[in-house]
């Protein structure tokens, strides 16, 4: 049994990495809440351009009018987006999402090339010899817009030069602090009337007349801007649902952590105590010991 220091030295130990945890959580906490309110904050915007796209495609041959709406006769390869995180201590976020990326792809009808967003997925992909086009690591926490974007013209450029044909993103939806689903979007070519496809629902469905547009300088000018916008914005909203996750997911493991450590460190003080206690005893026993051979004498 170890000695009463080496179990004072543990305990002491322990406390002391459970009010590391118990920081991390705290902080992870409030990332949460930035990367909840940046999310909510492009959805004003995403819902109008939706509205601008979905009257420009509707009108005839208005799927025709830009590349990344047409979707391929023949495809030959698919690009795939996968977002994790740069650090761990976050339970089973980041093997969850490598997990889902092998079931849908690790036998895919068609060649398949990733561009990753976070070291991990990034390590990952590398150790088991996956096709990697490109790394996107170290995004800041509840990055801006322009921080991603290179992102979006990444794959639209690939796309347009017809280097892959279907593009397809996997993230980490936020569902609330306990719950963290892994997602999988197909993000181009765009399809249009289908809200299943996007990153977030905008939460506005209209039933009513839609409102009319006029277009300046023609429709196939806005779209040649649009398009590729609302696509970086896709994949922008998804960082943020990561990053949501990913914070989600290690203030549940720190707090887990910290509960363990209050468990374990209440284990060690009673085991101190007992062994404690014991030398008491023992230290008694050799004065009572020592008094009665005096005594003898």
């Amino acid at each position: 049994m170890a000695s009463a220091r080496e179990m004072r030295l543990r305990i002491k130990s322990v406390k002391n990495i459970s009010q590391v945890t118990r920081a991390l959580e705290a902080v992870s906490a409030a990332k949460v809440r930035k990367a909840i309110n940046a999310l909510s904050a492009t959805r004003s915007y995403a819902s109008k351009a939706w509205q601008v796209l979905t009257h420009i495609t509707n009108q005839p041959g208005g799927l025709n009018l830009h590349p990344l709406l047409t979707a391929r006769a023949n495809p030959q390869n698919a690009l795939v987006i996968v977002m994790t995180a740069d650090r761990g201590l976050a339970g089973a976020y980041n093997t969850n999402v490598i997990r889902y990326v092998l079931q849908r792809f690790d036998k895919y009808h068609l060649p398949v090339k990733y561009v990753t967003v976070g070291r991990k997925g990034r390590d990952l992909l590398l150790r088991m010899r996956k096709p990697l086009l490109a790394d996107f690591s170290n995004i800041p926490s509840t990055p801006k817009y322009g921080a991603v974007s290179a992102i979006g013209r990444l794959v639209v450029d690939e796309f347009v030069r017809g280097e892959v044909d279907e593009v397809f993103l996997i993230y980490t939806d936020f569902v609330n602090m306990a719950r963290q689903v892994t997602n999988l979007k197909r993000l181009l070519p765009l399809e249009m009337g289908n809200r299943e496809g996007l990153v977030t629902d905008f939460g506005e469905h209209h039933t009513g007349p839609a409102a009319a547009y006029e277009f300046e300088p023609d429709q196939k000018d806005i779209l040649d801007e649009m398009i590729p916008r609302f696509t970086g914005l896709q994949i922008y909203q998804a960082v943020l649902e990561s990053q949501a996750s990913e914070h989600a997911a290690r203030m549940v493991a720190m707090r887990n952590a910290t509960d363990n450590a209050k468990e374990l460190v209440g284990a060690l003080q009673l085991a101190y105590n007992k062994v404690r206690q014991q030398a008491i005893t023992n230290d008694i026993l050799d004065i009572v010991g020592g008094a009665e051979a005096l005594a003898a004498k």
